[in-house]
């Protein structure tokens, strides 16, 4: 006769599974937020941790590999790559959380106003939500970049424009999930005004998704000004940033000068993923209240 396995002991594996993939994905939180910090704090000290100017020149070590004088190494017009990459991650860095923010309060906003009030103006605001996402990111934000041409501000304004509609539409699905309960009924009772209602009631019950979104757009925004920087429509030469540091020593890797674009793409490559593992984290975390 066949033994029949107790239902604890049957629970036992599935449960276990689940515990050790929330702590994996707790460590990986972790890990985000430790490489994130350290980012960002090389970007605050970065005078302090570079002897070299981020534009300073060494005429006697040109393209000259890392070694205890250039730590990474210089590029082809003797700049110091360390200097620049943690010079670079302020540029970077403030352009993605600039242009994020202002995404998150236009398009949050209008989102939540669309989705409270509905009708005829819910119907526009989503017309004109449709025709920006037709266009795949990059292309919209390379056509916006092309307009307004290169610099820091300019590029805070291209990302930011680039990653308001996706807000507005996802905070229009929260909001229009969230206006029918019953807290929001008790307010309309109490006698509160709309304005009340939406953002002292129900904006700050659709947040969750926001905060989880918000670090990995991040990381999308620091690839699309390092994208737009590589094909010169970012930051212009010879200002530290990651993406024109990729571009200018790309041709310096067939040479065996691996170094000019290595460490920027490393550095590059370590903040996106710091961002995707905070936001992954975050949304790990809500998924669990």
């Amino acid at each position: 006769m066949a033994e029949i396995t107790p239902l604890s002991d049957a629970l036992a594996i599935p449960l276990t599974r689940r515990k050790r993939f929330r702590l994996a994905q707790s460590k990986l939180m972790i890990a985000g937020i430790v490489i994130l910090v350290l980012v960002v704090l090389m970007a605050v000290f970065a005078p302090l941790l570079s002897p070299w100017g981020p534009e300073e020149i060494d005429f006697d070590n040109i393209l000259a590999p890392p070694s205890p004088t250039h730590l990474m190494g210089t590029d082809r017009n003797g700049m110091d790559i360390w200097s620049r990459i943690a010079h670079g991650a302020r540029i970077d860095i403030t352009i993605a959380l600039l242009a994020v923010s202002i995404a998150v309060l236009i398009g949050g906003t209008i989102g939540a106003i669309t989705g409270f009030i509905g009708g005829w103006f819910d119907e526009i605001t989503m017309r004109i939500t449709d025709i920006f996402q037709a266009f795949p990111s990059f292309v919209l934000a390379l056509a916006v970049a092309a307009v307004l041409g290169p610099g820091v501000r300019n590029l805070a304004i291209v990302v930011a424009i680039v990653n308001i509609p996706p807000y507005i539409r996802l905070m229009r699905s929260e909001v229009i999930a969230v206006r029918e309960r019953s807290f929001v009924e008790a307010a309309r009772c109490a006698g509160l005004g709309q304005g009340e209602i939406l953002f002292g009631q129900v904006v700050p019950n659709c947040l969750n998704p926001i905060l989880v979104i918000a670090p990995l757009n991040c990381g999308w925004a620091i690839l699309t000004v390092a994208g737009l920087s590589f094909l010169g429509l970012g930051v212009p030469i010879p200002t530290a940033e990651w993406g024109s540091m990729i571009s200018t020593g790309a041709g310096d890797v067939v040479a065996g000068r691996w170094w000019t674009s290595v460490f920027p793409g490393l550095a590059l490559f370590l903040t996106v993923l710091s961002f995707n593992l905070t936001g992954e984290g975050l949304r790990d975390l809500f998924a669990r209240k």
